[in-house]
């Protein structure tokens, strides 16, 4: 029994479970997409991670804070390597001393007041050995020099450090104001410097592929899965052909240009039913095509243009025609197209196609006759007669369906002999069509017709060719064309459902 149309034909529980894990593989490609993005970008958002300040514009100090954005970097600086700088963490951690010895005994103490000198010191070091060369950070330093003057009001970033933490500055203020600018704008800065492990090759340290060698190994697992299912679904296929199949997922397989992994990721996502991507294909495919289409109409054209132009322009062009002999160019063993193609098609018109058209034949030549008899037959003086015109249509009327009805019974006649199988029919029109080329070829030869038609003849190719890229100019390009075939597209679309709310209408 025939199973209907609209019963659709179950998934067996393997294609069931197949499709599963596709989708699934499909979303563990996605994860690790996503965090090769992340480990891609971690080094240069490296400050963005350690203090989550989103800065809306680079020149300003628009800052959106973020704090519930998890601080990844005390785990993740040990898979790129990264330990914390000697110089800044001893800056930091005098100035936390320097922040709890002026908690308990005051800023003013004698112990602060050496914290604080020591700490003038250490930012003067800070200044001039600028270790922010070793993370890269760079412009970090000019930026901590930058508050530290606009601070003080003074043109020496070290001099600035001085006033901000000499005995006259801070008397007249009160130091908990005064630490908010050191503990919010000044230590987060130096926090941002770090050191990086170098390993024997000379290249920063980098542990993320024992974190990617799990997934590649998930990945190998998938193809080979693949390969198996293609194998067994299509015994005749090799194991190699199997394998290439699926060379888009290459790029999960390799720990270099980790970004063309989006490809495989993509195409994977799109397969399992998870992601949408048939429209946007469809509208890179068609403005590809149209492009492609365009060009290669162009090249085409001109190539074939170009080919018949050397043909005529050509000296042998007499033996080029003459070539067109059939004793010449058809084989033996080959059956000869163009005399086969006679002998079906003359039988049709002379015998089926003529006397289907009577009626206008006969209406053709009687109108001639008559146009042809004007003057001749009938004199002048008598054309005004009635019975006159009349007697002379009847007559030109008669003739005509005489003549027409003596050539159609010929048509017929011809038509039936030959649409028999003569052979001798055959090879007498063989050879007068090879007559025509010899003697067409000879004349050629002989006259100085040659030279002049070969120049007629590339100068209307030439102007053709000219015309014929001009028009296509003028046409407008693929957007042009693309526009025009979103008009059919769309048009079709609208009349269609026009057709189908009608058909509601009618069936309410």
């Amino acid at each position: 029994m025939v199973r209907p149309r609209w019963q659709g034909l179950k998934p067996s529980p393997s294609r069931k479970f197949w499709q599963r894990w596709d989708q699934v593989l499909a979303l563990i490609a996605a994860i690790n997409l996503s965090w090769i993005l992340f480990d891609v970008t971690y080094i240069p958002l490296r400050n963005f991670w350690l203090h989550r300040n989103l800065y809306l514009l680079p020149s300003t100090s628009l800052m959106v804070p973020l704090p519930w954005v998890p601080n990844v970097t005390p785990f993740y600086d040990v898979v790129k390597g990264i330990k914390p700088h000697r110089d800044t963490q001893i800056y930091i951690k005098h100035f936390s001393q320097l922040d709890q010895t002026a908690a308990r005994q005051g800023i003013n103490s004698p112990a602060s007041q050496q914290l604080r000198l020591n700490q003038v010191e250490l930012t003067t070091q800070l200044i001039d050995e600028n270790p922010f060369v070793s993370s890269g950070n760079v412009g970090t330093l000019e930026k901590l020099k930058s508050l530290l003057r606009a601070r003080a009001g003074m043109d020496s970033s070290k001099q600035a450090a001085a006033h901000l933490l000499g005995n006259k500055y801070l008397n007249n203020l009160d130091w908990q104001q005064e630490r908010l600018f050191w503990t919010e704008k000044i230590l987060p800065l130096i926090a941002t410097n770090y050191w990086r492990s170098i390993n024997e090759n000379g290249q920063p340290v980098d542990y993320a592929w024992r974190l990617d060698t799990p997934f590649q190994l998930l990945f190998l697992l998938d193809i080979l899965l693949r390969a198996m299912r293609l194998k067994r679904r299509f015994p005749g296929i090799s194991w190699r052909e199997a394998l290439l199949r699926r060379w888009i997922d290459l790029p999960l397989l390799l720990p270099f240009w980790r970004l063309l992994r989006v490809v495989p990721v993509t195409e994977r996502l799109s397969s399992a039913g998870l992601i949408q991507l048939e429209p946007l294909r469809a509208v890179i495919s068609r403005g590809v095509v149209a492009l492609l289409a365009l060009e290669l109409f162009e090249v085409l054209t001109l190539r074939i243009v170009d080919a018949m132009q050397e043909i005529i322009r050509s000296p042998h062009l007499p033996q080029r025609i003459r070539s067109l002999c059939s004793h010449q160019s058809v084989d033996k063993n080959e059956e000869r197209e163009l005399t086969e193609l006679l002998r079906l098609w003359l039988p049709l018109i002379l015998s089926e196609v003529g006397p289907s058209m009577r009626p206008q034949l006969l209406a053709l030549f009687s109108h001639a006759l008559q146009r042809s008899m004007d003057g001749v037959i009938v004199p002048a003086p008598l054309k005004g007669l009635t019975v006159i015109e009349k007697a002379e249509s009847e007559l030109s009327r008669q003739l005509a369906a005489g003549m027409i009805d003596t050539f159609l019974q010929l048509s017929r006649n011809a038509g039936d002999q030959l649409g028999r199988k003569d052979m001798v029919l055959e090879q007498l029109g063989v050879d007068t069509i090879d007559r025509f080329w010899e003697e067409l070829a000879r004349t050629l030869e002989q006259g100085p017709v040659l030279e002049r038609s070969q120049e007629l003849m590339v100068a209307f190719l030439e102007e053709f060719k000219r015309s014929s890229f001009r028009q296509l100019r003028e046409q407008g390009g693929v957007n042009e064309l693309i526009s025009e075939l979103d008009g059919l597209n769309f048009s079709e679309a609208k009349t269609t459902s026009q057709k189908q709310e009608s058909g509601n209408k009618i069936t309410l």
